[in-house]
């Protein structure tokens, strides 16, 4: 039992991370388009 607590607390803090790394990769691809557009 001891084990899935872990499991699940591991993912529910794997899950915050990559929600956030998701967030900073979408605002990266604006950027770049955005600045593409600007460029052309």
């Amino acid at each position: 039992m001891p084990n899935e607590e872990n499991d699940y607390s591991f993912w529910t803090k794997y899950k915050r991370f990559a929600s956030t790394e998701i967030l900073m990769y979408l605002i990266m691809i604006i950027g770049i388009g955005l600045g593409i557009i600007f460029l052309s």
